[in-house]
């Protein structure tokens, strides 16, 4: 397992050994060693959660007030664009986003530590998304900052896409009102 670090250093872009041939392949989704020797955080995961969505669903950006989630996330069929923004305020990114594509043909995954906003936009004819969770969902505390907040600046991959969003999610906040 390789453990690369992206722009904000806690989200860690994580690429599993993939063994294949001719027959197909077998690789380690989570093994929590080598978790924790590629990354140096051993995280407990008390939840999984799995998603389908079609193509064009932009999902998020979501946090929890209260519990927030560690989140190691990837993709099992399609393809995703995959965010994380820091919203911790007193970290030295805070306010900034990072972006990678998760997909079934490159089995990356991005761990996203707690006290970070997630959200994700399907740029396949649809994904199936998985993740586990460090926390567990607590819809009372979880909230949603808009995907196309113009403070942060994500640059989705929108090119031909128009993005489904749920009514919930087409309310976020503004991030300067966090």
């Amino acid at each position: 397992m390789k453990a690369t670090p992206t722009a904000i250093a806690d989200v860690l872009l994580i690429e599993p050994r993939v063994f294949g041939d001719s027959r197909g392949y077998f690789f380690e989704s989570y093994n929590a060693r080598a978790f924790a020797a590629a990354t140096g955080i051993s995280p407990t995961f008390v939840q999984d959660n799995h998603s389908k969505s079609a193509h064009g669903v932009l999902r998020g950006l979501h946090y929890q007030e209260q519990f927030p989630q560690g989140k190691l996330v990837r993709v099992v069929a399609g393809e995703v664009f995959d965010v994380a923004v820091d919203i911790r305020p007193q970290s030295p990114t805070f306010g900034q986003w990072v972006g990678e594509f998760l997909s079934a043909s490159n089995q990356r995954q991005l761990w996203i530590p707690p006290g970070l906003a997630h959200g994700f936009l399907v740029t396949s004819q649809y994904a199936e998304f998985l993740y586990k969770t460090t926390e567990y969902y607590a819809p009372e505390f979880e909230q949603c900052i808009a995907w196309d907040d113009i403070d942060l600046n994500i640059t989705w991959p929108l090119e031909g896409i128009v993005p489904i969003v749920s009514t919930k999610d087409a309310g976020g906040k503004r991030f300067s009102k966090l």
